[in-house]
Parts: structure tokens; sequence; C-alpha cells
């Protein structure tokens, strides 16, 4: 699938840029996203790419979804984008934005502690856990929670903003009525069969992020510190960075959970706008274990198709 996104989403993420990590305390400005409009699918690109994928989804045994959308052109490619898969903590992203979005001034310098049988609970919490005794002000723990994927800093993240369901409502307001966030860490890893809850598609989280990105959610200043938090994430080099083409930058938020494993990236190639991709991964056995390679392959097929076709 191909279709037109507005083009002011990349003079919007320029200017961004541009602000680079000013101070984050500025009110949010609020403006209405443009409407887009659709454009032929190009057969031949989306029969290149989709015959890829299915020999990626064979050789790994797994299930893709993936969705980019490219700011420069307008254009995007879709594959499984309307799959359920379980979001793990790509979340973290989109908690961080509501966090910018809905805490300003010294709200987000408020000092917070938790305990070390809080921070051992929630499993992956590599900050928190050196954090016990000083504790961490909510906007360290935002950005400890995309940076690092510290799981308990999510979980403080998500209390100051009203937990789970709040977030699941952001997203809502954002017109993401597809993804389901229902738990915190680490519950919200296990994905029961049959259910939908703590799973998105790639089509409904590339649009979230690029509707984020736009200028409708955060004032510039905030959007330049969210994507200066993913663009030193610590967790994300093996994926859709390992598959990006040479010299192309990637800001990103990694998750994976067992047979899970998924990127959402904002993607910049050299003097160009912005690529937005998301890659959902899930190896059919519920037993095995995600395989970094399968995101960075899936975004190397994507990325260099729009490359391409550029």
């Amino acid at each position: 699938m191909r279709r037109l996104l507005p083009l002011a989403l990349g003079c919007l993420l320029i200017a961004a840029a541009l602000v680079g990590c000013a101070d984050s305390t500025s009110a949010p400005s609020e403006s209405d996203a443009d409407t887009p409009t659709v454009a032929a699918p190009d057969p031949d690109l989306d029969f290149v790419v989709e015959k890829e994928l299915i020999g990626l989804e064979q050789e790994f045994e797994a299930s893709i979804g993936v969705v980019a959308l490219d700011t420069a052109t307008g254009e995007s490619v879709s594959y499984g984008g309307d799959r359920r898969f379980g979001f793990a903590s790509t979340i973290k992203v989109f908690a961080a934005a509501e966090f910018l979005r809905s805490v300003h001034g010294p709200d987000r310098d408020e000092l917070v502690r938790w305990t070390a049988d809080e921070a051992a609970s929630a499993g992956h919490a590599p900050v928190t856990s050196q954090h016990v005794e000083g504790g961490l002000t909510y906007a360290q723990l935002a950005e400890a929670a995309v940076r690092f994927s510290d799981n308990a800093a999510l979980n403080l993240v998500l209390d100051r903003i009203g937990g789970p369901a709040a977030l699941d409502g952001a997203l809502e307001d954002l017109g993401d009525a597809t993804t389901e966030v229902a738990n915190d860490e680490p519950t919200l890893n296990t994905i029961e069969p049959g259910s939908t809850a703590d799973t998105t598609t790639a089509a409904a989280f590339t649009a979230s992020l690029a509707t984020i990105l736009d200028g409708a959610a955060l004032s510039t200043v905030d959007t330049a510190l969210l994507i200066d938090w993913m663009s030193d994430n610590r967790t994300g080099d093996a994926l859709i960075r390992a598959g990006a083409p040479d010299g192309w930058t990637v800001a990103d938020k990694s998750g994976g959970a067992g047979a899970i494993r998924n990127d959402i990236a904002l993607v910049t190639p050299p003097d160009r706008d912005p690529i937005i991709i998301t890659v959902l991964t899930s190896r059919n056995d519920p037993e095995a274990t995600f395989d970094d390679a399968l995101v960075a392959r899936t975004a190397s097929v994507v990325l260099n198709a729009l490359d391409r076709s550029h």
C-alpha cells in the first residue's frame, strides 16, 4: 500500500532537529494535522517487497508486520500492516510522548522514589536499580524508559500519566483505536492466545508516531527532545539501525519478549526528509526466542525499496 503523507511533517521534523535538546518545559502547541490524500499503488514495488518478506518469514519461521512512510515523497510501503503483534517495550516511546504532552514545567522535575523490590519485579531495570536511594525526576524516568528500555521507569511514568488506561485513551485521541494498552511491565509482555490486550499493528504504530511528530500533539521543543531520547536508544543497534543503508541515521525504540521482536523508528537519509517505520515480528513457535536479524533484514528490504523509488 502506498499513500501520500502530509509533507508538513517533514518540515516540522527539520525544525525539531534544529531546536535540538532545548528546554523541555515549553508548553505544547496544538495544530490540526492535514488530511492525507491517497495515491495509486505501485504494484511492482509492492510485489518485490512482498516476495522478499515472504521469504524472510519462511526462513525465520515467523510473521512480519511492517509499514514505512516516506515523508519526502508521501509514499508508503506496507506488508502485514494490519496483523496484530504484542508491542512489548516499543510502547515506551508513546508513554514518553504522552508524558511530554501532559506534564509541564516544574512537574517534570518532581523527584520520585521507589523500592529495590519494585525495580526488580519490573524486570529489566538498568537505571532505576542504580538509583533506589536518591530517586530520579519524572523527566529522567521518561528518558530512561526510552534510552535504556527501563521497565520500572515505564511503570512510574505510567503512574504519573494515569496508568495504562490513560495511555490507551491518549492513543485513541490521536486516532489510534487499534492499539490496546492494558498492563504495565512486565505483564504487558505476556500475550494470551486470542487476546488483543497489549497488542498493536504496524499500520497503527506508524500512523501514531507520525501524528506525534507532526505538530498535532507536541511542541517543536518536545518533539526534538523525544527524538533525542530515541536517537541514543541503547537497545536498538542490531535492529532497524543495522538494516538501514550506510549514512542513514536512526532514532528508534525497540521491544522484545520471548518470540516477539519489534522496533519503531524515525530514519533520516542524507539530505532528505525522514522515513517513519514500524517493524513487528513474532516467531511462529511461541516457545522460540526472537531474532534481531529478522527485524534488521525486514527494515533493509523496505528502506532500500523506498530509496530506489525516491
